[in-house]
């Protein structure tokens, strides 16, 4: 009876033994290819190539296991307290990147940090499309197909303006990030036109002043981000078309 349990006991020894060597094989080989990709394509977000590092390079546990057999803390997403704080930190890190974002839209006058711009976030413009056209949806206009097509034709304008405009080029992540988090300021005015009409003299003027907010946001985010210092202007001027159509879906 003894020796059976220390032949079941070894058996269990060398194969959590050789568990722990194909992981740490695995780790190895995705920490090539996060590095391969991070040096290799602009687009991948560094912050998220320095967490995914942070996770694959932490120290296995020697004796637990999950009830897979596996090192247990990176079974599941979930599967124990060091996953789920690591999730949080993810979570938390792109939340603060979407804010700092937010504010830098809400409030167009003050002066834009170039480092916001440099990890793109495409979560928030979805969020804001999705909004834009709820709102447009309250006053009884279903016009997603619009804002997408509208979006999307706006994105590709800008991606060819401003690389020929800037020396450094511009990624399509960047440019989609700052249109669609800029069209903020046009779902506050869509969900005002359920309540109030903007086709008299107060509404012009909040379509007018929402439109130049959106632009002025928008200019400054992508001067910013581009290295392009006296060039707000002739980048605000197209940007003003772009949310000038957009507005006109809101108000008619």
């Amino acid at each position: 009876m003894a020796s059976e349990l220390k032949d079941e006991h070894g058996a269990s020894s060398s194969v959590r033994a050789g568990q722990v060597t194909l992981f740490k094989a695995s780790q190895t080989l995705l920490l090539n290819v996060l590095n391969f990709l991070s040096k290799s394509y602009s687009g991948v977000p560094q912050r998220d190539v320095t967490i995914c590092c942070s996770l694959l390079t932490a120290q296995l546990p020697d004796n637990t296991t999950s009830g897979t057999g596996l090192p247990g803390e990176y079974v599941t997403p979930f599967g124990s307290q060091h996953d789920a704080s690591l999730s949080m930190i993810i979570f938390l890190g792109r939340d603060h990147a979407m804010a700092l974002e937010t504010m830098a839209v809400l409030n167009p006058l003050k002066s834009a940090d170039h480092t916001i711009m440099q990890d793109t976030d495409l979560a928030g413009p979805l969020v804001f499309c999705m909004a834009f056209g709820g709102s447009l949806l309250l006053s009884g206009k279903l016009h997603f197909g619009y804002i997408y097509g509208i979006g999307l034709v706006g994105c590709l304008a800008m991606y060819c303006l401003l690389n020929l405009m800037s020396l450094s080029g511009v990624s399509a992540g960047i440019i989609v990030s700052v249109l669609g988090y800029c069209l903020l300021p046009m779902v506050f005015l869509s969900f005002s036109a359920v309540l109030l009409s903007l086709k008299g003299m107060v509404g012009i003027v909040l379509v007018a002043v929402t439109v130049l907010w959106c632009s002025v946001s928008a200019s400054k985010l992508f001067v910013s981000a581009l290295a392009m210092d006296s060039q707000q202007l002739l980048v605000a001027y197209p940007c003003t078309l772009v949310y000038g159509v957009f507005a006109l879906l809101t108000v008619f």
